[in-house]
This record gives structure tokens, C-alpha cells and sequence, in this order.
């Protein structure tokens, strides 16, 4: 990507614009017959030519790279086999979000499916927060659980895996999180990221790790004759792959190598309509067929989520759990968590407003990193709000809520700086009593008279990740496209179905419309502006969207200054309303034409 010229948009970006080898496109739309704006973006983001097959159309027999890749893989499924068929006691521990809610749901359907009845536990968010507690591992053994899966946790939580092994638990950790050179003392700890770990898979979410789990244990079941000695029939992994996507969109894990092929057939298996509780959550939140990572990372994701911020954790995973005679029970639940999103809206949009008032009259914004605190607010909306201020001001945020000298906070970064981290290495200096993460989001707790030294911290080590000077914010353009162009719904519609899935670190593209007028633009839901562009000819005329952008730089000039000319950065989005189908430009950015 190369800079054209130093100015900035209206938001204070800088723009680049994707050069192709047009050799290489050539090459690709003959030997793919692939139409060349395909060709364009396929060689823009780096997919050779042998490489097309594969990426547009990825398969489990050709492109699922071995689960012996993982470190330790091997012997932990031998050992877990031998459990399942001695029929030992196991439990499932989960994380409440969305990410250990399918991880959970994946592992407890394979051992159902292998005649084990595993409990789920899933802490609850508000008093219990985030991995495993001694107190719940106590509770799991005096029910007699001899094997616990410890899912999406447990990584960095090295004494109380050591007393739950004390308990006499045989503890199997399934995990992506940041793990450090000393791993727990669990049974297995089975993490791409470990330091030994060579198989290349740490994109992986959690319920990719727990996919992986469930394919090399199902292999030693099958090599030792065990379904057929027991009269049981083969599970069909394929089957749970819907849940593998929804966890892996809604942990905003990069959408590259093995992940694309788990949300690509993800959602094809989604669409299917086979799991009773995807299906009611879908119900309820008024979406159906067919399924996109939209749907699973704003729809049914935040519901799932809204269950742990407001005191009911497990209930998503009870919910993916579900089979076809249990229709009735997935609907109550989903309702429920439905309601429950309901309430979680009203409370962070309150909670936001305060926050954006505190930074605001604290000056907080110049921070390199803006950090709020303040009683009152709800502990299970953190990451939220945090995320909101990252988004309004351009630059990470953390949000602490402060109770009975206590705060517990959440974090949101930019690229470019590795929050949690940050966080790890507070926890190291003893400024904060648990912490941890991944690059752009994280978690910890610490004591209420620690905030200012905390503060201090923070704001010295990101300065020192970036000498001072924040990354400049940046728009990758991969094409210029005119108004009549963006309304081609067949293009449009090829762009989705080819190249997507789109998300986290596989963005959808940004076209370049340049030389608009606008027709019309209001504020829509107090926060959005919508647009009516057309040519400079007015002749061909396309709706538009800026989200979040009211009362922003670029929504005040998109609005005052009809009269004139801009030059338009954005998404084409098919929108359905009433069975019929158009383009919608999804605006990310703005310029004055020159």
C-alpha cells in the first residue's frame, strides 16, 4: 500500500492505495476465471496463484492442518481416550463469554456423544470474574469429577491449577491465551501460544483449540476400536462446526489460515439450522439464513455476552448444549438472554455517557491511553465502554469500576500497541493483583490505592512501545469504484460470497468513491449519520450509512457541507428489506474533493 500526498481526512486519517502486479492479476483471472476486480483484491492481499483453490473454496479433508501439530497434543489425547473408555467422571470450565460458551457446548456435545455426561460450570462474571477459583474446583471434586476441561482459561492461573491437582482433578487446559514460559502444572495444557508450541495455529480461538481437542481424541477412539466395541456411532465433528464459527467471530480472532475455513463451512453447517439453540437465539433476535459474521458478532454474539454482564453466565452455554427435543427450553433461554440485552443496551449507554464526560472534563483525552474509574458502574460492562472510548478518541482506553476498595477493569487497544501485555507486566511489578490478555484487549483486577501508580505505569510502558507518538491511523483502499459501479448488487454480492468471510484481520475492502455529491443527510438513532450520494452528474444514486459519526469531525462536515464535493471511503453492503436486495456504502471516511 503506498500514501498518496500528506493530507488527512476528515477524521484525521491517512489514505493508501493497494497497487497490484498486474501481471499477476492477469494470471489469476485466466487460470481461475475470476472476474478482475477478484483478481485485484486476491493478489492486494497477498493469495498466489496456487493458493486460490484453497482460499476460496476450503476443505476439512484438504486443508485442515494436523491436530499433532500442537505441542503435547498427542499424549493428552491418548491419555483423555483412555479416560473416556475407562469412564471416569469429567466436568467441562468454561469462560463466560461467547468464545468458552461454544467451546464449552463443542466439548460437552463429543463427550455426550461418546456416552459421557460432562456438567458444564461456568463462573459467574460479576462475583466470581474471569477463570478458575478454588472454590468452584472444590465444589467439582467433591462431586466426584475426576477429568476437568478447563476451557478458554487457566493458562495463567498456575496456583490454582496446582490446588485443583492437589484435589486429586486431572485438569486438561484448553487455551489461547498469552502463556509464559512456566506453564501450569495441569494434566495437559494444550495452547498454540506456548513457547514450545510449533504448530503455527495461534489465530486460534478457544473453540478452535477445543475443535482441535475433539478431532485428535475422536482419532484415538476410532484407532482403538472404541465406538465399535461400545455399539456407538462415530461422531460427525462437522456437526459442531457452526459453533466453532460463532465462537471464533465473536473472539474477534484474526479470519486467516484455518479460521477462514471454520467460518466459511461454519456458517454453511449454520445455515442448516441444526442446533436447536442457535436457531432459537436466531429466532428471537429476528434473523435466519443465510448467516453471516455480522449476524454471529452483533447479533447473536452480544446476547450470548449479555447473559454473564447482568448475573446469568452459563446460560449460553446451556443453550448451544441443547438437542431438537429440547425446543421449548432453547426458546425460554434465548428469550431470557434477549431480555437480558435489552437491560445490558440501557446500562452501557448510560455508563457511556458518564465515561465520555469524565475524560472530557478531566482532559483525559490527550492521554496516551485514557483511563476512567469511578464507583457505581457496572463491573460486567467494562470492555464495553472501554471499547466505546477507544473508538471516540482514537487511542486505547481502560474503564474501571471501583467497589469496596477494589476496581476491576477492561482495556481496549489500537494496533500497533499490546495492551495485555501491559497488563501481564503490571501484574509482574505487583501494581495489579490479576491481569492479563491478548494484544487488543485485556482484563485485571487490583487494589483501589494502586490506581494512580497504575496509571502512571500504564502511560510509561505504552510510551515506550511507541516512543511517545501514537501509530498514525491509516486506510488501506484496495479499489476505486464510481457510484453506478458500487450499485452493482451482482458484484456485490460475488465480493461477499468469494472473498468472504470478512473480519477481524481479513477486513472487508474499502472502495473509493470519488467526486460524490450529497443529496441528503440526517442523524439517524442520535449517534449515526445517513446519506443519499450520487454522481457528480446526480444521475446514479446510492444510500450510505456513517456509523458513530455524529457529532464527529467527519459527520458535522458530511452534513453542513452539501455544496460540496467529497470523496467517499467505505464497505459495500448488501441490505435486504422485504425480499428485495440492494448496495449500501458503509462509510468509513471522508475527504473534500480536491
Amino acid at each position: 500500500m503506498t500514501a498518496q500526498g500528506t493530507r488527512r481526512s476528515l477524521s484525521g486519517a491517512q489514505w493508501r492505495f493497494g497497487e497490484p502486479d498486474m501481471q499477476q492479476v492477469h494470471i489469476l483471472t485466466q487460470r481461475h476465471a475470476l472476474p478482475e476486480y477478484i483478481a485485484r483484491l486476491l493478489v492486494l492481499r497477498g493469495i498466489s496463484d496456487e493458493d486460490v483453490p484453497a482460499f476460496l473454496n476450503p476443505t476439512f479433508q484438504n486443508d485442515l492442518p494436523a491436530p499433532s501439530l500442537f505441542a503435547g497434543m498427542d499424549q493428552c489425547a491418548q491419555d483423555v481416550a483412555r479416560a473416556i473408555q475407562a469412564q471416569k467422571k469429567f466436568a467441562i470450565f468454561g469462560d463466560f463469554d461467547v468464545d468458552g460458551a461454544t467451546s464449552s457446548a463443542v466439548a460437552y456435545r463429543f463427550l455426550k456423544a461418546c456416552g459421557i455426561e460432562a456438567p458444564i460450570y461456568i463462573p459467574e462474571r460479576l462475583t466470581e470474574g474471569y477463570g478458575p477459583n478454588e472454590q468452584a474446583l472444590q465444589s467439582l471434586r467433591d462431586q466426584g469429577v475426576e477429568v476437568l476441561l478447563m476451557l478458554d482459561c487457566g493458562t495463567g492461573a498456575k496456583e490454582t491449577i496446582a490446588a485443583g491437582q492437589d484435589m486429586g482433578l486431572q485438569i486438561v487446559i484448553l487455551d489461547h491465551h498469552e502463556a509464559g514460559s512456566d506453564l501450569p502444572p495441569a494434566w495437559h495444557v494444550i495452547n498454540p501460544k506456548r513457547k514450545d508450541d510449533g504448530s503455527g495455529l495461534d489465530m486460534l480461538a478457544a473453540v478452535g483449540v477445543t475443535f482441535y481437542f475433539c478431532v485428535a481424541v475422536n482419532a484415538q477412539l476410532k484407532k482403538d476400536d472404541f465406538y465399535n466395541k461400545n455399539n456407538i456411532k462415530t461422531p460427525n465433528l462437522k456437526e459442531l462446526i457452526d459453533l466453532v464459527a460463532l465462537g471464533t467471530v465473536c473472539d474477534m480472532v484474526p479470519l486467516v489460515h484455518v479460521n477462514r475455513l471454520f467460518v466459511k463451512q461454519g456458517f454453511k453447517q449454520m445455515d442448516s439450522l441444526s442446533n436447536e439453540g442457535v436457531n432459537a437465539l436466531a429466532s428471537v433476535s429476528g434473523i435466519a439464513p443465510p448467516f453471516t459474521p455480522y449476524h454471529a458478532g452483533y447479533v447473536l454474539g452480544p446476547r450470548v455476552n449479555a447473559g454473564s454482564r447482568v448475573g446469568k453466565s452459563s446460560l449460553g452455554a446451556q443453550l448451544f448444549t441443547l438437542g431438537a427435543d429440547a425446543a421449548k427450553e432453547a426458546e425460554n433461554i434465548a428469550w431470557t438472554l434477549n431480555d437480558c440485552n435489552a437491560k445490558r443496551k440501557d446500562m452501557q449507554s448510560a455508563m457511556e455517557a458518564e465515561a465520555l464526560a469524565m475524560v472530557d472534563q478531566t482532559g483525559a483525552s490527550d492521554d496516551t491511553v485514557i483511563i476512567v474509574a469511578c464507583e457505581g458502574w457496572h463491573s460486567g460492562l467494562t470492555g464495553l465502554v472501554a471499547g466505546r472510548l477507544k473508538e471516540h478518541y482514537g487511542r486505547p482506553a481502560c474503564v474501571i469500576c471501583l467497589e469496596d476498595g477494589l476496581g476491576k477493569g477492561s482495556g481496549r487497544s489500537i494496533d500497533g500497541i499490546h495492551l495485555g501485555q501491559v497488563f501481564i507486566d503490571a501484574m509482574d511489578k505487583g501494581l495489579i493483583t490479576k491481569g492479563g490478555g491478548h494484544a487488543m484487549a485485556g482484563g485485571f483486577t487490583l487494589n483501589e490505592d494502586q490506581i494512580d501508580t497504575f496509571k502512571s505505569f500504564v502511560q510509561d510502558h505504552v510510551n515506550a512501545q511507541i516512543n511517545s507518538e501514537l501509530p498514525t491511523v491509516s486506510h488501506d483502499i484496495e479499489g476505486v469504484v464510481s457510484v453506478r459501479g458500487a450499485l452493482n448488487l451482482e458484484n456485490a454480492k460475488r465480493l461477499h460470497e468469494e472473498i468472504g468471510p470478512f473480519g477481524m484481520g481479513f477486513e472487508e475492502p474499502l472502495f473509493l468513491l470519488k467526486g460524490v455529491r450529497i443529496i441528503s443527510a440526517d442523524i439517524v438513532g442520535g449517534a449515526h449519520v445517513r446519506l443519499l450520494l450520487s454522481d457528480a452528474e446526480g444521475g446514479a444514486r446510492i444510500k450510505a450509512m456513517a456509523f458513530r459519526s455524529a457529532g464527529t469531525n467527519m459527520g458535522e462536515a458530511l452534513i453542513k457541507q452539501k455544496h460540496q464535493s467529497f470523496d467517499i471511503v467505505g464497505q459495500l453492503k448488501i441490505n435486504s428489506w422485504q425480499g428485495r436486495e440492494t448496495v449500501e456504502l458503509h462509510v468509513r471516511d471522508a475527504r473534500i474533493a480536491e
